[in-house]
């Protein structure tokens, strides 16, 4: 501590200090703020839900100093993913902001690959949505009263088993989603199923000139779904088959082609569609009989 006392001694220490200062400390830090990182930012205000596309976005050098570690280095790493947020021209990209699946609202759209459409039909009345209790994957027939005006009520063939992908309320939300929840659970108004193009014709039809109710077949497993779904398949490719068979032959069909709304209820089409509820039924009754067994 004497050491300390001398003047001189104490000079060269601080002119000691002030040089490790300049010369070792303060080269550091400035070449920690001047280092440099690529970012992606956007150059263009975007929604929440929309695939993010290259021309969206830019790679740019910024100061690495303070960058939060999970932003964003590459397009590559976010083009084609969704948005969960707004941004807007300048914001660069965090990892929390980009999803792989599209919000929850649409993400039934983005399965489409072109063999099936997807088609709304509107629910006039509460009766005719099964009470507002439909959701995605449920599996139903379209029930036709008065049907082409030929005074009969019938399910037809085409549209035995379809598939339920959307429940949506008049305010444009899913209805059978808890993303509205807190406001209160809204009433369906329209119901978006997973069609074939001559389905979808017939639908239009029977929606124009009649009624439409729809009835519950099945809920449960999507295994299981998609056996009802194969079933409905075998049908519309054996009533193509047949009116092309008619077509080739030259002979006049009875009635309407499928796409607009014949009545080809053949026997093999009824055993298919028959095998089918069949199958189902016995699967419900055998996972019945393991939980009784399990209890």
């Amino acid at each position: 501590m004497k050491l300390f006392k001398n003047r001189t001694v104490l000079g060269i220490f601080c002119i000691a200090v002030s040089l490790l200062i300049c010369f070792a400390v303060t080269p550091l830090v400035n070449a920690g703020l001047s280092k440099k990182a690529t970012i992606v930012r956007f150059v263009k205000p975007a929604k929440e839900g929309e695939e993010i596309r290259r021309n969206m976005l830019q790679e740019v050098e910024v100061g690495g100093y303070n960058l939060p570690e999970n932003v964003v280095r590459s397009i590559a790493e976010v083009e084609g993913k969704y948005l969960t947020a707004d941004v807007y021209a300048g914001d660069y990209i965090v990892a929390e902001k980009v999803s792989i699946e599209p919000a929850a609202e649409n993400k039934y759209l983005y399965s489409l690959n072109g063999e099936k459409q997807a088609m709304s039909i509107t629910i006039s009345s509460f009766a005719e949505g099964l009470s507002g209790k439909l959701k995605s994957g449920d599996i139903v027939s379209v029930i036709a009263p008065d049907y082409l005006d030929g005074g009969e009520t019938v399910i037809p063939a085409e549209l035995k088993f379809v598939e339920v992908i959307a429940v949506t309320a008049k305010s444009g939300y899913d209805a059978n989603t808890e993303e509205k929840a807190e406001e209160g659970k809204e009433l369906p108004s329209t119901v978006t199923v997973l069609v074939r193009p001559e389905q979808s014709r017939l639908l239009a039809r029977l929606e124009a000139e009649g009624e439409i109710h729809l009835s519950l077949v099945f809920r449960g497993e999507s295994g299981k779904a998609a056996e009802f779904i194969a079933a409905q398949d075998q049908v519309l490719d054996e009533m193509q088959e047949e009116t092309a068979g008619e077509d080739s032959d030259g002979g006049e069909t009875d009635g309407e082609d499928a796409g607009t709304g014949k009545v080809a209820e053949t026997s093999v089409s009824e055993n298919t569609l028959q095998e089918a509820e069949i199958s189902a039924d016995q699967d419900q009754k055998e996972d019945m009989e393991t939980a009784d067994g399990e209890e």
